[in-house]
């Protein structure tokens, strides 16, 4: 036996990479297959260029766990290691075969290199094991090698190697635990069931069979004499479905999977199966819940695609791959492109994975307009549960989504029962109408009550109407479609009547001129102006906003409970309809007692405030009003 002191810095270096670079000692599993993956990628290669290798067909990986001894051991059919491989790889601390390996034939410029999914490429991997283990025993041998060799290590300073009698090339890797602690129970990775879990996580498409033998007990017919059977079973599904032809999956095996990954009982909305090769490479399976998912305004939940490479696990929520706006959106990414650090448990930004995230984005995104386009009864699914994140994909990026997402964006309207688009409401205006209105209402019923609405319905205008609290931000970002202005129906002069019109409203002003003044100086500071309505028609009064700040979004921002938004106010403009009846009633009022114009003018401010669901001042002083001029009228 030879014993010698790793070649690297001690124990110190060593204990960094055992305690420091892994943030979860479960992972060391997933890197010993890796490495045992990569070891028979390694043969094969080699095999296929030369004749004295012995081209083979069983290739595997043997998980073994012995509960007495407390061990567990790791065996591939892989290309083994020489002595000096062994010093080299398992002596130097950081030193990989696999990037060797790779750098070698990319020196050769060998085109077989697209054949071989080399993992490791950082010498780390290995390492891992001593997480769990006081010690690793590792058995090899390789074709080059006449003898076989054992290499021994307690995870310190030093490491042994001596000849054995292995016969058949490959490695054995046998970890012995460490002792249970108290918040540390080492036994659990020598069940069954964990085993399983851990190689359904972190290796289940790793190409190779990973096999274990696994103990069934059988009974007769009554139920008795039970009887034990050792079997080999296969852990791992290796071909992972998104590596697949896309003609060869079904919309069963997606919905199935789907299912099955991210746990839940009903069929996705849809599947998006994508096959990317290039500047940048990947495989990806995308899905959009038919359901809004139970946590997903919830603070812990987690946005992101699980992301592999080489089909080897990396980590669960990768957030980089999507938008925000997208997190809704569930599946997975496969790519060989990406820099990993030295332990795989995070991501190097690169200009790499913010192109598979734009490309994805696009997917997803072209896929919801296809589905709008071809059915828009089933895109309307889809909408009443994620429909507020589109919107809140433009609102976010301050515009620079509008091109992408504005086509995505659908409204219930007031000429019609069903949704429309910003492009078929274009489409469908009339030839003299010049900007897309606008209302902000919680339904078309509510729509149609609103004073603001009359002109607007007698011209035939049809009105889109906004009832989400994001609606409004998100079409203000949004500015224009089709070089076509929003109008807030609720805002300041719509520009909505004729010539004749426009000089008989004139007209109207100048005679009341003194009527119009003494209204607003009833008012004082509660309104920004009085004015001579141009939108009224049957109504006697209604409410507008001024430049800026809209009803509807003071009502949001003060909803927010924020102290900062207590003291925003939307200017508020009083409208009266100089046709209506109330106009000559309170004319007369004016004439008669000046003094009573201030309850009217009041009353006629609360009545605007309740048609736009905004609160009253004084509430009791609005009563108190109302109720003395019912006593008046009824004398």
């Amino acid at each position: 036996m030879e014993t010698r002191k790793f070649k690297t810095e001690s124990k110190r270096l060593l204990d960094l990479m055992i305690n420091s670079i892994y943030t979860n000692r479960e992972i060391f599993l997933r890197e010993l297959i890796s490495n045992a993956s990569d070891a028979i990628d390694k043969y094969h290669y080699l095999s296929l260029n030369d004749e004295n290798l012995e081209k083979r067909s069983d290739y595997s990986i043997l998980i073994e766990t012995d509960e007495k001894e407390r061990t567990i051991t790791i065996s591939d059919t892989g290309i083994g290691m020489t002595y000096d491989e062994l010093n080299d790889n398992l002596g130097t601390i950081a030193s990989s075969g696999s990037s060797e390996f790779i750098k070698k034939m990319k020196e050769n410029e060998n085109d077989k290199l697209n054949e071989v999914d080399i993992i490791g490429q950082f010498g780390v991997g290995f390492y891992s094991a001593f997480m769990v283990a006081k010690k690793v025993v590792v058995e090899t041998k390789s074709p080059f090698s006449k003898v076989g060799y054992t290499f021994t290590s307690t995870g310190e300073e030093e490491y042994s190697i001596e000849e054995n009698n292995k016969e058949d090339n490959g490695t054995r890797i046998t970890l012995f635990l460490r002792d249970n602690k108290e918040e540390d129970n080492y036994d659990d990775f020598l069940k069954e069931y964990k085993i399983r879990s851990l190689i359904k996580k972190y290796s289940d498409y790793i190409r190779y069979p990973i096999n274990m033998n696994v103990t069934h007990t059988t009974y007769d017919e009554k139920g008795e004499n039970p009887k034990e059977e050792v079997k080999l079973e296969t852990l791992n599904s290796m071909v992972p479905l998104w590596k697949k032809p896309k003609n060869e999956v079904t919309k069963e095996e997606l919905n199935e999977f789907y299912k099955s990954k991210f746990y839940d009982y009903k069929d996705p909305f849809t599947s998006i199966n994508v096959h990317v090769e290039g500047a940048v490479s990947y495989n990806s399976l995308l899905f959009i819940p038919s359901e809004v998912p139970m946590n997903l305004y919830s603070r812990d939940y987690e946005k992101g695609l699980s992301l592999y490479t080489k089909g080897v696990f990396i980590m669960d929520s990768c957030k980089d791959l999507i938008p925000d706006y997208l997190r809704f959106v569930k599946g997975l990414v496969d790519t060989s492109d990406l820099s990993l650090n030295i332990s795989r448990e995070m991501l190097q930004q690169n200009t790499v994975l913010k192109k598979i995230s734009q490309n994805i984005e696009t997917k997803v995104v072209k896929e919801l307009a296809s589905i709008k386009e071809k059915d828009l009864t089933r895109y309307v699914e889809f909408w009443k549960n994620f429909g507020s994140f589109i919107k809140y994909g433009i609102y976010e990026n301050y515009g620079s989504k509008n091109d992408l997402l504005k086509d995505l964006l659908i409204y219930h309207h007031s000429n019609g029962d069903d949704f429309i688009s910003l492009k078929d409401y274009v489409g469908g205006m009339k030839e003299d109408q010049k900007k897309i209105y606008f209302a902000s209402s919680s339904s078309k019923d509510s729509l149609n009550s609103l004073p603001q609405l009359e002109l607007l319905k007698k011209k035939g205008y049809d009105v889109i109407i906004l009832d989400d609290n994001i609606d409004e931000f998100a079409l203000q970002v949004l500015d224009k479609y089709d070089d076509k202005e929003f109008a807030n129906i609720s805002s300041e002069d719509l520009d909505l009547l004729n010539d004749e019109e426009k000089n008989d409203i004139e007209k109207k002003k100048e005679d009341n001129k003194d009527f119009i003044s003494a209204l607003k100086e009833s008012l004082g500071d509660k309104v920004k102006d009085v004015v001579i309505s141009k939108r009224l028609v049957d109504s006697p009064v209604c409410l507008v906003s001024g430049e800026g700040l809209s009803f509807e979004m003071e009502k949001v921002l003060k909803a927010q409970g924020n102290q900062m938004n207590e003291g925003i106010k939307a200017e508020r403009i009083l409208e009266i309809n100089p046709n209506h009846p109330l106009f000559d009633s309170l004319k007369n009022v004016y004439s008669k007692d000046k003094d009573q114009l201030k309850n009217y003018a009041s009353l006629l401010l609360d009545q605007a405030l309740l048609i736009e669901g905004l609160p009253l001042d004084n509430p009791l002083e609005f009563s108190k009003k109302m109720t003395d001029l019912m006593i008046e009228a009824s004398k």
